[in-house]
């Protein structure tokens, strides 16, 4: 159900309506499935629909959708940045993992993600880029030994 929230979301913003064809089209099932899950998603109060016609999100259905979008840009992010995924890939493979992720474990992806990303290096940690060497290659590239700090 979550993947029609996102759909919706994603044909408002795009193109500024939602229509039970454009939802079906998105998700490539046929009209009668659309119908059928957005009077699933009606009767739980996260969209309001005509049949067969426009769909729009409650602003409990649009808080939802939020959050799917956050979790699916949060696990590209991952893929693309960080396990250095090709684009195309990340996406399906986003959309698989963002509805069985919990709560917990995506909060701590979104952490670490955000570490990476506001690393105080300018490039990549060294850490990540043997990282990479090691993905492209399957052999380690020896690792400088760090002496322990004292505080």
């Amino acid at each position: 159900m979550e993947d029609y929230l996102e759909a919706i979301a994603t044909l408002k913003k795009q193109k500024g309506v939602a229509r039970v064809k454009d939802i079906g089209r998105l998700l490539n099932v046929k009209n009668p499935s659309v119908n059928a899950a957005l009077n699933t998603l009606s009767n739980a109060g996260l969209v309001m629909h005509e049949r067969y016609g426009y769909a729009d999100l409650t602003q409990k259905g649009e808080v939802l959708a939020r959050d799917v979008i956050a979790r699916h840009d949060t696990l590209v992010t991952f893929l693309t940045m960080i396990l250095g995924i090709d684009k195309q890939i990340a996406e399906v493979d986003a959309c698989r993992m963002e509805h069985s992720m919990s709560k917990e474990g995506f909060e701590r992806l979104a952490k670490f993600i955000d570490f990476v990303a506001t690393c105080p290096q300018n490039e990549q940690p060294e850490w990540l880029i043997s990282f990479d060497h090691y993905a492209k290659t399957g052999k380690r590239i020896k690792c400088k030994a760090k002496t322990q700090r004292r505080y």
